[in-house]
């Protein structure tokens, strides 16, 4: 826990994360290169304990654990006002590790040995108020089953809980009457309007169907699908045929921005989910905040996977 005096390098680590076997490895890797451990004891305290790290002197602030904390980790270093001086790291031990695998990361002694020698490269993140995400934000459907998935039902499947859950949302689902307004060179303009399943926004994240899902997390830009209202039966035929997000499906429209707003044309608040944060709004604007991070990344990674 937080003292005196902090290491170069500070773990934050959830060990409710995933299904918590992973405590002792990243204890003992940790130990080993002379890293600070800092363990979170309840809701929260990885967004305090990565700000009092970075604020503290650490040079880099590590997240355990999967996407939630990932994000959290971000929030903290944002917080103390230190993403221009302080690194970022990912040891994927969660449910979710999507944003690991997009920056290269694919396991705990993998992780630690990018934290040792690997690249450190200059990240976009995106910003809504004052929160900060790095991999997405999703609107509909997904952020709904997202804050339906139990913790029983992610430690017993995996990220499959978050399929079962969306399919299992599919007969009582009703679409968003939204608008996607973008935001460039000081004008506005509707990129999409109508009745829609889900808006995706990618920062670090590319919604695709099986093939590699990381986006260019460097272009200032975001990654925005929408995917249009379906009847049950057309989801679930997309679904399963692998077509929804593949790019050739007459439901989903694709297009990038580097600031837009997603609205709500109904009075009822829709959840929106920021790296698995669930928010309630009417309406959410947000802007991509160019190289704004630094973020370890291992030799997966790749700075321009350029269009799919």
């Amino acid at each position: 826990m937080p003292g005196t005096d902090v290491a170069e390098t500070v773990v934050v680590a959830n060990p409710n994360s995933g299904d918590g076997g992973h405590v002792e490895q990243v204890r003992e890797r940790a130990s080993l290169l002379g890293y600070d451990l800092w363990e979170s004891e309840r809701e929260g305290d990885p967004v305090e304990l990565a700000r009092e790290a970075a604020a503290g002197g650490a040079s880099t602030v590590v997240a355990a654990g999967g996407d939630g904390t990932v994000n959290e980790v971000l929030q903290g270093i944002d917080r103390a006002d230190a993403l221009d001086s302080v690194a970022f790291g990912v040891v994927p031990v969660g449910t979710g590790n999507n944003f690991a695998e997009n920056v290269g990361v694919t396991g705990v002694a993998d992780a630690f040995d990018v934290l040792e020698g690997g690249r450190r490269r200059r990240i976009d993140v995106g910003r809504t108020g004052d929160r900060v995400f790095v991999n997405s934000c999703v609107a509909g459907l997904t952020a709904d089953a997202s804050g339906n998935t139990s913790d029983s039902m992610k430690r017993r499947l995996g990220a499959l809980a978050y399929v079962v859950t969306t399919l299992r949302s599919l007969p009582d689902y009703q679409s968003l009457p939204v608008s996607v307004d973008i935001q460039e060179d000081g004008r506005e303009t509707t990129a999409w309007a109508g009745d829609a399943m889900m808006v995706l926004v990618g920062n670090a994240r590319r919604f695709v169907w099986g093939d590699q899902t990381q986006a260019d997390v460097e272009d200032g830009l975001f990654e925005v699908t929408v995917v249009e209202e379906l009847s049950v039966t057309d989801a679930v035929g997309e679904a399963v045929f692998g077509r929804l997000f593949a790019g050739d499906s007459e439901h989903v429209t694709r297009f990038r921005a580097p600031a837009l707003s997603v609205r709500v044309r109904d009075p009822t608040a829709t959840r929106f989910s920021l790296d698995g944060e669930i928010l309630r709004r009417e309406s959410l604007s947000m802007h991509t905040d160019p190289g704004a991070a630094t973020v370890a990344v291992g030799d997966a990674y790749d700075p321009d996977p350029g269009l799919q």
